[in-house]
């Protein structure tokens, strides 16, 4: 029997982790057909992709509010498509908006679900689970912290590691990412990552350039390199910066920079996850609407300690942390002089990263496959 996998990825993270699992899965099972919603990983791996992934692609309430009645249009012919398709399973991967309520409704209807990458009910909101639990057969989870939760709620969760940690070497090349930049090999650098979505960089760029300019009057010779996720992240870059001779700024390239550098400045977030995997000490700065923060503060909603992962999976603070009120230049650039001015602590540090790595690294896609086949029909 040929096994009919169907998938549905919703934007470029997504369509590389569903690129993965699709060649995990084709060495256990070479005659499987695949198809769904995906993108140009996807189809290279052999999916036939009935819609985009661009096409769940919307971030922001108001981007989401002016797409909802396309993007209902959109699960309502999808979910029927995969239905009258009769898969053996579907795997919604990451995009939760969108594939948990597509697994409900076919779950209900007899088909095997998996949601691949866990919502964060670590963080927030906790009884989710046992909702996720409603769409799906299994859910797959990137951090062990997260199949506990979902036991408690009676809910099959595995822990496959995080594909990140499996694409980043143990010990990373800085010499190599410097000489890949352009830039000196004995030069300071600082790498600022203010935020991949419009609205962050305009709320997180100007204190952090401001605590960029403040670090170089105490680090001489100071290079500050600014990545920029798109076109669109790079014109709000630019005009937030105004040409500013201390930043260069770099299209694309995160990852690069956050090896190739001494420290890293960067706003909450899977940024914050790549940089421990790149070994480089961080100081993580973020700030929310003051709206949005007081809700959050008076219903208790945010359940863990940190915010930002390494602390998270170490149970600690390992780095700073500074939010909401104490995300200011002078607090920002205090905690960067720390890691510029101690090379005691840098180098306490890379253990601990590493030993996190290492927990992480996983095999993510092979273990993903091994727990979609065990769903499928022997």
């Amino acid at each position: 029997m040929t096994p009919r996998i169907a998938l549905c990825a919703g934007e470029t993270s997504g369509d590389q982790l569903g690129a993965g699992l699709v060649a995990a899965l084709r060495e256990r099972f070479p005659d499987a057909q695949f198809a769904g919603i995906g993108g140009e990983a996807m189809r290279a791996a052999g999916v036939d992709t009935w819609f985009d992934a661009s096409e769940l692609a919307v971030m922001g309430l108001a981007e989401v509010l002016a797409h909802l009645p396309r993007l209902l249009r959109l699960r309502k012919a999808f979910r029927k498509r995969v239905l009258a398709w009769q898969p053996d399973v579907f795997i919604g991967i990451d995009a939760p908006d969108f594939n948990l309520g597509v697994e409900r409704w076919l779950k209900q209807r007899g088909v095997r679900t998996v949601h691949d990458v866990s919502p964060s009910v670590w963080a927030w909101r906790e009884h989710r689970a046992a909702k996720i639990g409603a769409s799906a057969d299994r859910v797959l989870c990137l951090f062990p912290m997260e199949p506990p939760i979902y036991a408690k709620h009676g809910v099959d969760a595995a822990f496959i590691g995080h594909p990140l940690a499996d694409a980043i070497p143990l010990h990373p090349d800085r010499a190599g990412a410097r000489a890949a930049l352009g830039e000196p090999a004995d030069a300071p650098i600082l790498a600022l990552l203010p935020g991949s979505r419009l609205g962050e960089i305009r709320r997180m760029l100007p204190d952090f350039a401001e605590a960029a300019r403040l670090l170089a009057h105490d680090v001489p010779g100071l290079r500050v390199l600014v990545p920029a996720a798109n076109a669109h992240c790079r014109a709000a870059i630019d005009a937030l910066l105004r040409d500013a001779p201390l930043f260069r700024v770099i299209d694309g390239q995160a990852q690069r920079s956050m090896i190739a550098s001494d420290a890293v400045l960067l706003a909450s977030g899977t940024a914050a996850l790549e940089a421990m995997l790149c070994k480089r000490p961080m100081v993580v700065g973020h700030r929310i609407a003051p709206l949005t923060y007081r809700i959050v503060r008076l219903f208790g909603l945010l359940k863990s300690r940190f915010v930002s992962l390494p602390n998270v999976l170490a149970g600690e603070a390992l780095i700073p942390e500074l939010l909401q009120d104490d995300c200011t230049p002078d607090k920002l650039h205090a905690a960067l002089l720390h890691w510029f001015r101690d090379p005691g602590a840098v180098a306490a540090l890379q253990p601990r990263f590493l030993a996190l790595h290492e927990t992480l690294r996983r095999d993510a896609s092979r273990r993903a496959a091994d727990a979609v086949a065990e769903l499928l029909p022997r």
